[in-house]
């Protein structure tokens, strides 16, 4: 591939941050994971300029919550050096948790971002 068909290829981008996914009291399906690992990487945007990231992502089924019926749990950890942004969200739709997680990130890596450079 030459640097024209690259630098075209609207498919390639950068990605800063690594993920691990873990999921507990359910099955991490294929689906599940490439659906946490798409809403992860959309932060890639606010990362440039971070350095490495490492994100623990878990998705968990809960058990004890005063809701009824099934609650699902999403879970991030982002590790930069020398601090750690976290954020839990719980949903009666798992996919719903992991957008909150993913909304929420967000401007917390905006504001880290701002007292770190100043």
């Amino acid at each position: 591939m030459d640097f024209a068909e690259f630098a075209s290829n609207s498919l390639i981008r950068f990605n800063y941050m690594k993920i691990k996914i873990k999921a507990t009291n359910l099955e991490l399906t294929p689906a599940i994971k490439e659906y946490v690992e798409t809403k992860m990487n959309m932060l890639n945007k606010y990362l440039h300029g971070l350095g490495p990231v490492l994100c623990e992502f878990e998705v968990s089924l809960t058990t004890n919550h005063h809701l009824k019926g099934e609650i699902f749990k999403g879970e991030a950890n982002l590790s930069f050096p020398g601090q750690m942004l976290r954020v839990e969200k719980t949903e009666k739709d798992l996919y719903k948790a992991i957008d909150k997680v993913k909304d929420h990130l967000g401007p917390m890596i905006i504001k880290y971002k701002e007292t770190k450079l100043t």
